[in-house]
């Protein structure tokens, strides 16, 4: 993929998308995520928070069968697997819809 230097500093300079990403410490479907997620953030003005499911009962109920989670702003995005281009993908339309259509992220309520 190739960015110009002005849109990768108007990328860069964006609010944060915030990615919660939802994990185990001994998944490797997880570890695969993480990893993709590692590389983008390099791309894309990101602020990753991590999240052990095992800390609480709640959110081990509701994703134990699902992990790794990954929310982007507020919304489930992907589960399970992600590949880097479907990510990027999904990264740049949130910029987009921020840029052009003036869409919020949504509130989280956890």
């Amino acid at each position: 993929m190739v960015t110009s230097p002005s849109l990768l500093a108007g990328i860069m300079n964006a609010k944060p998308i915030v990615a919660e990403f939802y994990t185990t410490e001994e998944c490797s479907l997880c570890r695969e995520m993480r990893s993709v997620l590692e590389r983008l953030r390099r791309e894309f003005p990101l602020a990753i928070r991590e999240i052990d499911i095992r800390t609480d009962p709640s959110l081990l109920g509701r994703f134990a069968q699902e992990i790794p989670v990954l929310y982007l702003d507020g919304r489930k995005a992907f589960k399970h697997r992600v590949g880097e281009a479907a990510l990027r993908r999904k990264l740049t339309f949130l910029l987009w819809q921020r840029r052009i259509l003036g869409v919020a992220a949504k509130e989280t309520k956890r």
